[in-house]
C-alpha cells in the first residue's frame, strides 16, 4: 500500500486540476495602490436591492477562498479592501489602461507614470471584479474575464469559479505580514 501511495497521491493531484481551464483576462491597477500593506478584505454588498449581477453565491465564494489563500482576513469592520463583482450579460464598451505588468511595476512603485488609456468593446458574458482601498476611497485594482477570451456561462457554477480563479490569479499579492510569516515557521522533524 505504501508503494501505491504516492502514485494516489499524484493521480488526485491531476484529477483535481482537470476541471480547471485558466482563462486569459486584462486587469489594471491604480499607480496610488498600497499593494503590499493590506491585511483585510470585505466583500461589497449592494444596499436596498436585489442585483443578481452583483449578488452571485458561487462568485462570493471563489472571492472568499482566493483572498484567504493569499493570507487575508475577512473583517466587516474598517477593511483595508473591499471588493465588488458584476456579471455582464450584455456587451458593453470598457475603459482600461496599459500598464506594465504590476508585479513590475510594484518593485519600484513609481506613481508618477502616466495612464494609457485602452478601449475595449467587450462581447456578452463578462464578469469585472474590482478592489476598493477603503481608506483611500479609490479602485485601486480590477480584472475582467470575457467571452471575447473564452465562454463564461453565468448558470454555471465551475464556469464562474474558473473565471474567478483566472482573474484573480492576477493579484499576486500576498496579505501584508503573511508571506514573512509563512516562510518563519520552522520545519518539524519526523
Amino acid at each position: 500500500m505504501k508503494k501505491c501511495l504516492p502514485f494516489l497521491l499524484l493521480l488526485t493531484l491531476l484529477s483535481s486540476c482537470l476541471g480547471f481551464k485558466e482563462l486569459p483576462v486584462e486587469y489594471d491597477y491604480s499607480y496610488k495602490g498600497n499593494f503590499k500593506r493590506y491585511r483585510t478584505f470585505d466583500l461589497l454588498t449592494p444596499i436596498g436591492f436585489h442585483d443578481s449581477t452583483m449578488n452571485n453565491e458561487a462568485v462570493q465564494k471563489s472571492i472568499i477562498s482566493r483572498m484567504k489563500f493569499l493570507g487575508y482576513k475577512r473583517s466587516d469592520r474598517k477593511p483595508h479592501l473591499i471588493i465588488g463583482y458584476k456579471l455582464f450579460s450584455d456587451s458593453l464598451k470598457f475603459n482600461g489602461y496599459n500598464q506594465p505588468d504590476i508585479e513590475e511595476w510594484a518593485k519600484s512603485q513609481n506613481s508618477n507614470l502616466d495612464y494609457s488609456p485602452r478601449k475595449f468593446n467587450l462581447k456578452t458574458g463578462t464578469l469585472l471584479i474590482q478592489f476598493f482601498d477603503r481608506r483611500q476611497s479609490r479602485s485601486i485594482w480590477q480584472g475582467y474575464a470575457t467571452m471575447q477570451y473564452g465562454n463564461i456561462d453565468f448558470n454555471n457554477e465551475r464556469h464562474l469559479r474558473n473565471a474567478v480563479i483566472s482573474i484573480l490569479d492576477k493579484y499576486r499579492f500576498w496579505a501584508e505580514g503573511f508571506e514573512t510569516a509563512a516562510q518563519t515557521v520552522p520545519d518539524t522533524e519526523m
